[in-house]
């Protein structure tokens, strides 16, 4: 953590792949891999510590947070390619599937961010599924930056890491009190924003240590071996949890989150093992197309899965989500991307220093 910067890191890409590959095996039903759908709290993770490096780097320089500059940078990042899929899958739903009689209104729900309580507690969208996710990260994104201007007026820079964390045991706490007192079903907890904000927040309170530096920092990063030990955690809670056992929602996710942590601090400073395996380009490359391979991916495989076993639908699926993710990145968000930076190009802030590519999707 002594050598953290918001230069880009190649690792984290490839941490992105790792966690589209979960993802991505989890809804092929492959052997072995029920418990893959925790790959998505690696996102949350990688998520709140971007965003929030990102954020208390300009409060750091300008003394301010942009808000107009930060909600229209995530919105030209993640809209424009989200509203050409789910145009695409409006057109051709019917044709694929002509039974479905809730096209228009999964459409809706996914394209103003409601997709988590609307399928926790409304059952929509159905085949749009895995549009939960990103209405979580949404929700974080509209949230979080005045939350964070709230802490950092009340509280000593080197000390912020403190209410984060108080902030992920009271959303912890949160999860369990909804799943245990309240008796809720497994999916009325798994997909609320309310309810899954925890990674987020650890990913925020690990940026608030990265850029701050309290002066025990330096300790933990002298005994960062031992925290490296929760990386083999991950691979047992996959093969540990299936979907709907509720263990998943009170340890799964926590312990997926702990590896997220252990792997950001292991290839922070751009050294050593882990970083150099993360680093390959066949990771970096698939963690660069992994929002458009998360849009694509689900309706595809939805539909191979109910004719082929899950070797094929791996041997379809794949490339063709990364085919169309690619068609996607190198057009309309390249477009938006240039969009998104044309008036900075010419007269950038003095608090834009990290590179558009840093940004989390």
């Amino acid at each position: 953590m002594s050598g953290f910067s918001l230069k880009y890191n190649p690792a984290l890409d490839g941490l992105r792949a790792v966690a589209i590959i979960l993802v991505f095996m989890s809804h092929v039903h492959a052997p072995m891999f029920d418990g893959a759908f925790l790959g998505v709290d690696l996102f949350f993770v990688l998520s709140g510590f971007l965003i929030t490096s990102l954020l208390l780097k300009e409060h750091q320089q300008s003394g301010r947070l942009d808000y107009w500059r930060f909600y229209k940078r995530r919105f030209l990042r993640l809209a424009p390619a989200l509203l050409v899929f789910l145009a695409a899958y409006w057109l051709l739903a019917p044709l694929v599937w002509p039974e479905l009689d809730d096209i228009n209104q999964d459409v809706v729900v996914s394209a103003l961010y409601l997709a988590d309580y609307g399928i926790a507690f409304f059952d929509s969208p159905d085949t749009l599924l895995h549009m939960w996710s990103l209405s979580v990260e949404e929700h974080f994104y509209l949230v979080w930056p005045p939350l964070l201007v709230l802490l950092l007026a009340y509280t000593a820079r080197k000390q912020l890491w403190r209410p984060v964390l108080l902030l992920v045991a009271l959303m912890f706490v949160w999860r369990v009190y909804w799943l245990h007192t309240q008796g809720q079903q497994f999916y009325e907890v798994f997909f609320r924003f309310d309810t899954r904000a925890t990674g987020m927040l650890l990913g925020c309170a690990l940026a608030a240590i990265a850029v701050h530096r309290p002066e025990w920092m330096e300790a933990l990063h002298a005994r960062q071996k031992y925290l490296l030990w929760t990386l083999p955690i991950l691979p047992f809670a996959i093969i540990g949890y299936e979907w709907g056992d509720a263990g998943a929602l009170l340890w799964g996710i926590t312990l997926a989150e702990l590896a997220a942590v252990a792997i950001i601090v292991a290839v922070i400073k751009q050294t050593g093992l882990l970083f150099e395996m993360l680093s390959l380009p066949a990771l970096v490359w698939l963690g660069k197309m992994s929002y458009g391979i998360y849009l694509w991916h689900y309706p595809i495989v939805r539909y191979l899965r109910a004719n082929l076993e899950w070797p094929w639908v791996v041997a379809i699926g794949l490339p063709l989500s990364a085919l169309l993710a690619m068609l996607s990145f190198y057009t309309i968000e390249r477009w938006a991307l240039g969009l998104r930076d044309k008036g900075e190009s010419h007269a950038k802030p003095a608090h834009a220093t990290a590179p558009a590519k840093y940004t989390a999707a």
